[in-house]
């Protein structure tokens, strides 16, 4: 098979590409960093012309036309997980929000949703005929391969990521050739309260011990804090620069790992050029399907397995609302709950909450007798394991209602401490 004719055969402008969509389609949007801004912005110029076109896409980093007030009747917006980008109009109504866990989403586009198109952007094919999903494997290798049509835009700034990654030119319908950098998430300097958060959560890993983490300041600070710790292992749906920091510094090594022992394993990853460099043709670092990564029995073979999570709000009882205010939509349950479930299964492992005691610059407290009316709970009383905040940590697991609710207190913002104990229903 002769490859490169097979590609200039296949290959077409985005205008082109996005020419292929009609009205009432159904359309995947790879993740993050690997959507396909050409493409899409192509669509959003055609809006005159189509009705009814749903765009399903997990955590947009880039502000589409098509959010714009007016165009949802053409081209709807429906969010898997929530970005800045995508708050404002999911809560106004004018997109749609399908609740998940991560490691369902491949499962549910098979079992439930029929997909007209997968766009995503690659890696350029290799001499085999091969591209690599790069930074967005999770949902999106599995969703191509049931696809009614897969259309890709061929980024030469894609790291090409070894592990289960690759799509051959012969499952592809159409290329797009879009050079454009890839988006960076900056990294945050951690707050003096998000580094001594860093400090209690980094008091709870062993040496040995396999992570998995976020990205923002407290992951940050929890990384910072990690660099007298020895032969760490990495198992994350996200790859972070702060994973290529602890590799650098020799601290992640992933020798003691039980599952993949070598290897940095995620499903997806977002940060800075220097992230995306490290990934790139990579022997140390496996992406896979979020089917995989995120399944809590697949978590749990890793020992020593620590799971390090945030939350808005968190009540007595240890419920952990992570994704909603009230009733407004912030972000989704991601993967919190696969790897809060994975991580206490794991001999030896931890789940830990990680949260500032107060919001607002400190108006409000974060532990609270009570959820806020309508609030989602992401991890429940059942799941949740460590709760820490700058004031301790608080075990939670086996432990009673009062017990939980005194624990707490003990690490909520001495302002709102005595509140709390007038107020928490477990107390009485």
């Amino acid at each position: 098979m002769d490859f490169q004719k097979l590609y200039r055969e296949k290959l077409v402008t985005a205008r082109d590409a996005a020419g292929r969509v009609k009205s009432g389609d159904r359309i995947v949007v790879a993740l993050g960093c690997g959507e396909t801004p050409a493409i899409l912005e192509n669509l959003a110029d055609r809006a005159s012309e189509l009705e009814g076109v749903m765009v399903d896409q997990m955590l947009p980093l880039y502000n589409y036309s098509y959010f714009k007030k007016g165009m949802e009747d053409s081209i709807r917006h429906n969010a898997w997980f929530i970005s800045s980008l995508s708050r404002g109009i999911v809560n106004e109504g004018r997109a749609d929000f399908t609740p998940n866990f991560f490691h369902e989403a491949p499962g549910l586009y098979r079992e439930f949703i029929d997909v007209d198109i997968l766009l995503a952007t690659v890696s350029p094919m290799d001499k085999h005929g091969y591209f690599s999903f790069g930074v967005s494997v999770d949902y999106t290798k599995e969703v191509a391969e049931q696809a009614r049509m897969v259309i890709v835009e061929v980024n030469e700034n894609m790291p090409r990521t070894l592990g289960n990654s690759f799509i051959h030119i012969s499952e592809i319908d159409f290329l797009v050739e879009h050079n454009r950098p890839l988006p960076e998430l900056p990294v945050n300097t951690p707050s003096e309260v998000e580094l001594k958060i860093g400090e209690y959560v980094a008091s709870l890993i062993e040496d040995g011990s396999t992570l998995q983490l976020g990205i923002g300041g407290i992951p940050n600070a929890v990384t910072a804090a990690l660099t007298d710790k020895k032969d760490l292992g990495i198992h994350s749906e996200m790859l972070t620069d702060g994973m290529v920091e602890l590799v650098e510094k020799g601290v992640v090594t992933n020798r003691k790992k039980t599952l993949h022992p070598g290897k940095i394993i995620g499903s997806f990853a977002a940060g800075t050029n220097r992230l995306y460099e490290f990934l790139d043709d990579n022997p140390m670092v496996e992406m896979h399907p979020v089917s995989y990564t995120n399944d809590p029995w697949v978590i749990s073979q890793n020992h020593k397995m620590v799971s390090v999570n945030s939350a808005i709000e968190v009540d007595l009882l240890g419920q952990c609302a992570a994704e909603t205010v009230g009733t407004r939509q912030i972000s989704g349950t991601g993967g919190q709950l696969d790897f809060v479930r994975g991580a206490v299964k794991s001999n030896g492992g931890k789940s830990i909450i990680a949260l500032p005691s107060t919001a607002g610059n400190g108006k409000y407290s974060t532990i609270v007798p009570t959820l806020r009316e309508g609030a989602v709970v992401t991890t429940g009383k059942n799941d949740v394991d460590y709760v820490v905040t700058e004031y301790g940590i608080a075990h939670l697991r086996g432990k009673t209602a009062r017990e939980r609710a005194e624990a707490l207190i003990r690490i909520a913002h001495p302002d709102f401490r005595d509140e709390l104990r007038n107020k928490a229903p477990y107390l009485y």
